[in-house]
């Protein structure tokens, strides 16, 4: 029997050194490259099969195999098998024009699997780890003879007619001394995992099944419970808690695109930065990292994408300028808004409680896509301290219209904003809390979409349902001819002598805070914004600021008796006292401003013992 010797079709004999060099970082994918190819080959085989109807019956697999003692490890597929002829046209000839170009051009390439996609060089990624690579493949077609073919890793090769028993292609590795990990299964079975899980055709090592053949993604969502949901998740994330919702996608116009995709429960490890989806290519997993696929907004997405149009060794170049790749990012943003207004129509609050994770997403997602805006706009939930819980801005400004339509009072800082909360609370003015770090972006985003909505921070305004109807007290001149109203203010002016601070007093129908300070919402956005800039001019919060007082209050009218009786010390300290407590909703005390607030809380402590 002859044996045919010749020489690969290629322009320079570096190839090989040039395929372990720069594609050493990347040898464990030539396993995932030698799997594809065999179900590649037996799905072909099947299509045949049905069309022709040849009657094969058999089982279809792709089986590994080890031989420890002579180093090597072996991948045989039962599907179309090669005839010489085939071998000589698909292995001998390395599908790039120009090796001396190849080199010049890849030497800085960061993205191997680029390489191995762009030059039709999968099989010859067994020369990754391999030193001698062994082909020994029988075609389906009848009468069709055996073939043997072989390469050291050189240029040269071996090709001859041999006998073989059943129809199929086996390749044997001869791995190279450093490349001993791959003759253990446990890391075999690892890889197989990572790169081949769900490849729709079984896959032994041994005589064992080692991957999941029917991923939940081809399957139809009426088709699959949310345990299945859920254990699936398991499979790709172990040891995480179970999602907050998935979805499943199964799009078939103007591309094809399956996939499960899910909101995790986030955490403080949680990398929100990077992608962690799982991209497949038909069930051949191709990379973990691919931030181009999804919407900036939607990163922390978890789950699978199978996309079976995008080429199998899919390059982060080819990913960042195919078109088709924006309308998969499109597809994906669209079906999380239906998603979040399916949610929304549902329990209120379970959807509060699965919001607390998702908000910022979903507003940063409002801010940077018109469209995503649209779709969620009217279902995004805001807590309020209305007893329902959680409100849409639809529902608010529903329930405000008899009161301030189209004024949103929100408050940014539930704690210290309390006593504004109770006094609006108190005369039913509805507050949504906006406490994140993005909703002060967010509210200025909002008013600029939805122009005739306009928030105001509970702190920046006092509403008229807090003003009294009754003003006659404060009307009433005394002996000196001033209102209480005026003299109310003169004291307080004179006690404080602050520099920017405007004295304004108003009879509010709770009498239980003496005062309040009142910041412009719009001066004090404009502070906030340029304090954040590192503008110093604007970082201090409260260089022009209102202080309300309440003259309905027992401690102001207290405090002006004091005043008009010539305790002037007394009224002073009760005057800063007032001050210092509505201060302490906006900002707080530096060390020596805080001693002058105990040690005057103290003094007023002991008047009240001295009055006892």
């Amino acid at each position: 029997m002859s044996v045919e010797k010749g020489t690969i079709s290629i322009h320079t004999e570096n190839i090989f050194p040039i395929i372990k060099k720069w594609l050493y970082s990347e040898k464990e994918i030539f396993l995932r490259e030698l799997v594809a190819n065999g179900v590649d080959a037996i799905s072909k085989l099947q299509h045949i099969n049905l069309v022709e109807g040849l009657g094969l019956a058999e089982e279809f697999s792709v089986e590994i195999r080890l031989d420890k003692e002579a180093g090597t490890v072996s991948i045989r597929d039962n599907g179309l098998g090669m005839t010489a002829d085939e071998i000589r046209k698909y292995i001998n000839q390395i599908a790039f024009s120009s090796a001396e170009e190849f080199i010049h051009k890849f030497e800085e390439l960061k993205d191997k699997n680029q390489l191995i996609g762009h030059f039709g060089l999968g099989f010859y990624s067994a020369f990754m780890v391999a030193g001698k690579v062994e082909i020994n493949s029988l075609s389906y077609q009848p009468g069709a003879k055996g073939a043997h073919w072989s390469c050291d890793g050189t240029t040269s090769y071996e090709l001859e007619e041999i006998e073989l028993p059943s129809r199929g292609t086996e390749i044997i590795l001869h791995l190279e001394k450093d490349e001993q990990e791959f003759l253990s299964e446990a890391r075999l079975r690892e890889l197989i995992k990572r790169y081949c899980n769900f490849l729709p055709v079984a896959i032994r090592i041994g005589e064992e099944i080692v991957n999941d053949r029917n991923p939940l993604w081809t399957k139809t969502a009426s088709e699959v419970s949310d345990d299945e949901y859920k254990e699936f998740y398991g499979k790709l994330y172990p040891y995480v808690a179970e999602p907050l919702f998935w979805i499943h996608l199964n799009v078939d116009y103007p591309f094809n695109l399956k996939g499960i995709l899910y909101f995790p429960k986030l955490t403080t490890e949680f990398d929100v930065s990077r992608s962690h989806i799982k991209l497949f290519c038909n069930q051949v997993f191709v990379s973990d990292n691919c931030p181009e696929l999804i919407p900036e907004f939607l990163l922390p997405l978890q789950g699978c994408l199978d996309a079976p149009d995008l080429p199998l060794n899919v390059s982060r170049s080819y990913l960042q300028n195919e078109p088709q790749v924006r309308k998969i990012r499109e597809v994906i943003a669209g079906r999380v808004a239906a998603k979040i207004a399916e949610l929304g129509k549902k329990e209120r609050e379970d959807f509060g409680r699965i919001w607390a994770d998702i908000h910022t997403f979903v507003k940063y997602g409002m801010m940077r896509d018109d469209k995503f805006f649209d779709k969620v706009k009217d279902h995004v939930i805001y807590r309020t301290s209305d007893a329902s819980g959680y409100t849409t801005l639809p529902e608010y400004l529903e329930r405000a219209a008899a009161g301030h339509a189209d004024q949103v009072y929100y408050a940014s800082d539930e704690t210290a904003q309390a006593p504004y909360l109770k006094l609006l609370r108190n005369q039913g003015v509805e507050v949504v809390f906006l406490d994140a770090l993005i909703d002060s972006h967010f509210i200025q985003f909002l008013e600029m979409k939805e122009s005739k909505v306009k928030f105001q921070r509970v702190d920046a305004d006092v509403s008229s349902a807090l003003i009294a109807a009754d003003k006659s007290a404060e009307l009433v001149e005394g002996s000196d001819g001033r209102t209480l109203e005026e003299k109310i203010r003169s004291t307080f002016e004179a006690c404080l002598g602050i520099k920017g601070l405007t004295v304004r007093v108003e009879s509010l129908k709770d009498a239980s805070l003496p005062g309040m300070v009142l910041l412009s919402e719009q001066m004090r956005r404009f502070k906030e914004m340029t304090r954040m800039i590192g503008n110093k001019e604007g970082g201090e919060l409260f260089g022009e600021h209102t202080l309300l007082v309440n003259s309905s209050s027992p401690v102001v009218r207290s405090l002006e008796r004091l005043a008009e009786g010539g305790e002037s010390e007394k009224a002073e300290l009760m005057a800063r006292q007032v001050y210092d407590l509505a201060m302490l909703s906006h900002q707080d005390f530096d060390k020596e401003r805080m001693e002058q607030f105990l040690e005057r809380s103290n003094k007023l402590l002991e008047m009240l013992c001295d009055n006892k």
